[in-house]
């Protein structure tokens, strides 16, 4: 079955970076969008981030554009969340996402989730 495994969960000072990493094993990873999702503490999951399956086009939330960067490897079947310049606002629990269709923005559009990796930023 499709499986989706985030790392690189991590407490970082504001200002500090950190890379997520998602490695998809199940299907064939690169015909696949895929995406990253955030849901902090008595909020709604939100989008963050997308890459499109030949990883040709990304999209981003406004909130961490110019901060945030998505990529994928597809010969490693992973996608990466690099955030730099992080601010305590970013803290939540980071999932990672694959779907096939539909708009990017939406977590209808994502037919399998991981686990989810917590990011803290401190102040």
């Amino acid at each position: 079955q499709v499986q989706l495994v985030e790392s690189g969960e991590g407490l970082v000072q504001a200002g500090g970076s950190l890379r997520l990493s998602c490695a998809a094993s199940g299907r064939t990873f690169s015909i696949y969008h895929m995406g990253w999702f955030r849901q902090a503490v008595e909020k709604e999951r939100e989008f963050v981030a997308a890459i499109s399956r030949s990883g040709g086009s990304t999209y981003y939330a406004d909130s961490v554009k110019g901060r945030f960067t998505i990529s994928r490897d597809n010969a490693k079947n992973t996608v990466y969340l690099q955030m730099n310049s992080l601010k305590p606002e970013d803290t939540a629990v980071y999932y990672c996402a694959q779907g096939s269709g539909g708009s990017l923005y939406f977590d209808r559009t994502y037919d399998a989730w991981g686990q989810g990796t917590q990011v803290t930023v401190s102040s």
